[in-house]
């Protein structure tokens, strides 16, 4: 097995390259699911508390800042802005995973080929090469494509975890919006009845 001295000597520049840019990706990865992990669990938690006021009635409108000033229920028009306004919140980010899960493999596939390919230069004009030259060679240019298949990995999984968080986040906003467009819709019939 190669030290990492060695394989720092023995390697391309764009092979290292490559792996630069698969730990760039890697430490973007955890940095997003963390960060939106606990901003997506505390938005769930402010919106699940937002829904159970309006259903016990201690609430006329969602406990957003978006309502701060207002005095009765909110219109369909301002509750569908604010539904746009935090799925844009809630979905910022994701992309980055999404992106990071697709391409790192073949950005670490890139340098396993690049790689071969400057062995393959290297070991060409010696006539016949024994299996234990090329074996080794063929070894150090594959650890690209492991380390883009390790980054993607968990690139998708958080890509998927957060995903889900966000559409628990929507029903629970969507649910506010029923709620209030009922009772709105309830109370304007009822008006028109009387009068």
């Amino acid at each position: 097995m190669l030290s990492l001295q060695g394989f720092i000597h023995n390697s391309s520049f764009i092979a290292l390259f490559v792996l630069f840019w698969l730990s760039v990706y890697f430490v973007a990865t955890l940095w997003v699911f963390f960060y939106k992990f606990f901003l997506l669990k505390t938005t769930c938690l402010k919106e699940q508390d937002s829904l159970d006021a309006i259903l016990t009635g201690k609430g006329i409108a969602p406990s957003d800042p978006l309502f701060q000033n207002i005095t009765k229920r909110p219109s369909k028009e301002l509750l569908l802005i604010w539904r746009s306004q935090v799925q844009k919140r809630i979905t910022t980010g994701l992309v980055v995973l999404s992106i990071i899960s697709s391409t790192a493999p073949f950005i670490g596939l890139f340098g396993t080929v690049v790689e071969i390919l400057d062995a393959f230069g290297k070991l060409g004009g010696g006539g016949q090469i024994a299996f234990d030259v090329i074996a080794p060679i063929i070894s150090q240019a594959l650890i690209a494509t492991a380390g883009g298949i390790l980054v993607a990995i968990p690139a998708y999984s958080f890509f998927l975890i957060l995903k889900r968080k966000a559409y628990d986040i929507s029903v629970l906003v969507q649910m506010q919006i029923d709620i209030l467009s009922v009772e709105k819709k309830a109370t304007k019939e009822k008006g028109n009845s009387v009068g």
